[in-house]
């Protein structure tokens, strides 16, 4: 049976020091009107803002230097991520090869995937998608239809993946395919691959938001090839490989900091002297997000050793975004404000819009059933 681990985990003074790099760097692009801070930043795309992230060393901060890594602590891109997220900044472009992508190619992939692409991450010119949902089959992973089949030199993969954001602004996309029929072991038989988005075989529509945006995309491969050494950590080894993955995308501070800028300019609307329940539910709100922080924290540091902490990032992830749908939901009622699905920089659109994007929050990454159903099967539960 599982039992959580949230060792607490004290910040050493080199992630002191980058907090305060990463928060003058902030400053300094805001002052200069390089970006306005963004509702939703870590969703956000801006390929120059990603360039300099590049350049100042934000990207791959935990990878070897060999591959245009830095060789920083987990705990020290911990903090560059928190200041990020705070500040507002555009990261989206980078995001999901930083935050996972890279740190699969990294562990499982070929030396020519890691010699090719890894420092065009590094140096913020490299943007990735996430391959896993398909249509019909919702956080089901393991339900995936699409197929690869082999081919002289590598795999033709035909299917489709669904809510594939920023697919259309991104150069790679690591797609979960099956390699095998399915047996009674249902994660068996399946396998990633490294898709390269630029070559012919791969097709990327745009799905529009409800305010017309456009973040998610379906893509389609029809007979794609992809060759054998774009093949990640072997045939057969995906469950494996996206459970790992997971752990990533599901611990870290995008997981409850996606509100963050409501949350702290809704506590500026309310002024110093709140009434009793608007101080309750900040007094709350404040105490959830330290507590977050501590267990999030805690998985970085775990991460740094080298595990993989699949529960506690499956309860990271299903608190925090609960949290995150929290947050707008209380405010609308506390503060008396229309909101608007303008794109501007009032509370009421920053309301607006927060609110538009929340049901998304506990729906990316895995649903709070999946997640719930991960948490009491490693408890022992079912």
């Amino acid at each position: 049976m599982h039992q959580f681990n949230f060792e607490p985990v004290r910040l050493p003074p080199a992630a002191v020091a980058v907090r305060r790099e990463v928060r003058d760097f902030i400053a300094g692009e805001v002052a200069s009107g390089a970006f306005t801070p963004s509702k939703n930043s870590w969703s956000s795309f801006d390929a120059a803002f990603s360039k300099k992230c590049g350049e100042r060393g934000f990207i791959g901060m935990v990878w070897p230097k060999k591959y245009g890594g830095h060789e920083r602590t987990a705990l020290e891109r911990f903090v560059m991520t928190e200041e990020m997220l705070a500040g507002g900044a555009p990261v989206g472009g980078h995001w999901v090869a930083d935050r996972q992508s890279g740190n699969q190619i990294l562990r499982n992939g070929s030396d020519r995937a890691k010699a090719e692409i890894l420092p065009k991450i590094c140096a913020g010119v490299c943007y990735f998608a996430i391959g896993m949902s398909e249509p019909d089959s919702g956080s089901d992973l393991a339900a995936v239809r699409t197929r690869a089949v082999k081919a002289e030199g590598g795999w033709k993969i035909t299917g489709t993946k669904v809510w594939t954001s920023n697919a259309h602004r991104s150069h790679y996309l690591i797609a979960l395919a099956r390699t095998a029929p399915k047996e009674e072991d249902r994660h068996a038989g399946l396998t990633q691959f490294i898709v390269d988005l630029s070559k012919p075989g791969v097709t990327v529509r745009p799905i529009y938001n409800l305010y017309g945006g456009h973040d998610f995309n379906e893509t389609v491969f029809d007979e794609y090839f992809v060759p054998d050494d774009m093949v990640m950590g072997g045939v057969g080894m995906g469950w494996k490989m996206v459970t790992g993955e997971l752990a990533f995308e599901r611990s870290g501070p995008d997981r409850f900091l996606s509100t963050y800028q409501l949350l702290a300019q809704s506590i500026r609307e309310l002024g110093p002297k709140p009434d009793d329940r608007a101080a309750n539910e900040i007094g709350r709100f404040v105490a959830h997000l330290a507590t977050l922080r501590r267990m999030s924290s805690s998985i970085a540091g775990q991460l740094q050793k080298g595990a993989q902490p699949a529960v506690e990032a499956a309860l990271v992830k299903d608190v925090g975004t609960t949290f995150e749908r929290e947050v707008p939901e209380v405010f609308r009622h506390l503060i008396p404000t229309e909101p608007t699905l303008a794109r501007g920089e009032s509370y009421a659109e920053l309301l607006g819009m927060t609110m538009l994007r929340a049901p998304g929050f506990t729906i990316r990454g895995g649903t709070r059933e999946i997640l719930r159903g991960i948490i009491a099967r490693g408890l022992g539960l079912r």
